[in-house]
């Protein structure tokens, strides 16, 4: 196992080719049929939140969601959609070792992908 085992996460703008900055996520962490509500924070400049999400003593082995709010980030940028196709964008993952799990999101207003990054 290499360096310390945390959660990273960063948000690219596909629309505008660009970091999405301040855009609002949460992590959850799940408990079988509940949910556990861990932190609210916004991409920063770069888009990426200001440091890791979880680290040492917040990092546990389990499953989480992070919910991106890509609707009001949209709004707030003034982009004009009469009807937006994506509001909310939760992403549910599993880290199953002691490692750097890294979820990053590439949007735009109508369609998104994600992966385990590094």
């Amino acid at each position: 196992m290499a360096g310390t085992p945390r959660l990273t996460t960063h948000v690219l703008d596909s629309m505008r080719g660009k970091p999405a900055a301040g855009m609002r996520f949460d992590l959850l962490m799940l408990h079988g049929d509940h949910s556990h509500h861990l932190l609210t924070s916004h991409t920063n400049e770069d888009g990426r939140a200001d440091g890791p999400l979880l680290e040492g003593d917040t990092f546990h082995l389990g499953t989480y969601e992070l919910i991106f709010h890509v609707g009001q980030y949209y709004e707030q940028l003034g982009i004009d959609i009469e009807t937006p196709f994506l509001d909310l964008v939760p992403i549910r993952f599993t880290m199953s070792e002691q490692s750097h799990y890294h979820v990053p999101l590439l949007v735009s207003p109508f369609g998104y992908s994600t992966y385990r990054g590094s």
